[in-house]
């Protein structure tokens, strides 16, 4: 079976993002481009949200080519491109998707059958980047099997918190891994049921 993991960086204070949702006041550095990478690389299928989708299909395609961004990045810009899509939206439409790589829609009330069944098919692993929303009712539900968070060594203060409520099982850790020049802490988890 096929394994779905939530790949995210969380301030150390436990935010997922900061006041109004805003990402970029997350500590980012030169790890969490890397780690992304290697993740997508273990990766046929990648798991999000429609505001997730949004941002990526808004800011990614144009990487590839660009020779003033760092290798990962054009990498990361390609392995995005290349990556079935699943995005989770009552409000997409399958005409909005096209045009970036294979994608498709499925509505939130079919989420939770369409992940079960792609965990069954085989495969990689099944990747949720960002997708706040999306993750939380994953777990709640029984569907995520490892959540990877990128620890950052900085404080947000408020904004939204990483969990929505507390998972139906309990966290193992796995292990855990610093990057070279970074200051991101990796602290992989399996989630038991």
């Amino acid at each position: 079976m096929r394994k779905l993991i939530v790949c995210n960086i969380v301030s150390l204070d436990g935010f997922f993002s900061g006041p109004g949702g805003d990402v970029m006041v997350m500590p980012f550095d030169d790890g969490f481009s890397d780690y992304n990478a290697e993740r997508l690389r273990a990766a046929d299928t990648l798991l999000l949200g429609r505001t997730s989708y949004e941002a990526f299909r808004s800011y990614w395609p144009v990487i590839a080519e660009d020779e003033s961004q760092p290798a990962v990045e054009r990498e990361i810009s390609r392995l995005n491109a290349a990556i079935e899509k699943v995005v989770v939206s009552n409000g997409l439409k399958p005409d909005e998707v096209e045009g970036w790589g294979p994608t498709r829609v499925v509505r939130r009330a079919d989420a939770h059958a369409e992940v079960a069944t792609l965990k069954k098919r085989p495969g990689l692993e099944i990747l949720v980047f960002g997708s706040h929303l999306l993750w939380n009712d994953l777990l709640a539900n029984g569907l995520v099997d490892e959540l990877h968070f990128m620890i950052g060594a900085g404080v947000v203060g408020e904004g939204v918190r990483a969990f929505e409520t507390r998972p139906p099982g309990s966290l193992r850790l796995l292990d855990t891994r610093t990057f070279n020049g970074s200051s991101l802490l990796l602290a992989r988890y399996a989630v038991e049921r």
